[in-house]
């Protein structure tokens, strides 16, 4: 099927369940066999996986939130405490990597649904059956 074919897909419902870590396609089977290992197709409605492309953009995108997220406070806290840096390492050290590791999972999700949603990275040569939540065959 080529472009001007192609059923168009909710970039919004998609980018959501990425985030959930939910497949994009029909939003009930899981996105993640282990913690950052895609699924090579889904359980439920059989979307193929094993082409997608993230390789490092969820750790570029997870490095650019914390750092918007966590900068700020430390510059606050710094200017209104002046704590000792041990203690500004007791709170951001244990934070920053918290909020990294939760965060590389549902951003890896996002980014395969967004290149789901596009057509990207081989998802253009995929099955274009409407999902079953849009009106489409069991």
């Amino acid at each position: 099927m080529d472009a001007t074919n192609r059923l168009p897909r909710d970039a919004r419902a998609a980018l959501l369940r990425g985030f959930m870590c939910r497949c994009p396609n029909c939003g009930q089977g899981k996105l993640f066999r282990a913690y950052l290992k895609v699924v090579d197709r889904c359980a439920v409605c059989g979307e193929d996986y094993s082409h997608h492309r993230a390789d490092d953009a969820p750790a570029y995108f997870v490095i650019l939130i914390v750092g918007h997220v966590v900068v700020p406070w430390v510059l606050i806290v710094e200017e209104v405490y002046s704590p000792p840096y041990w203690v500004h390492a007791l709170i951001w050290i244990p934070l920053i990597i918290g909020l990294a590791l939760g965060l590389l999972q549902p951003v890896k999700g996002t980014i395969v649904a967004w290149q789901w949603a596009h057509f990207m990275h081989g998802f253009e040569h995929a099955a274009q059956e409407q999902p079953r939540w849009m009106g489409g065959a069991d």
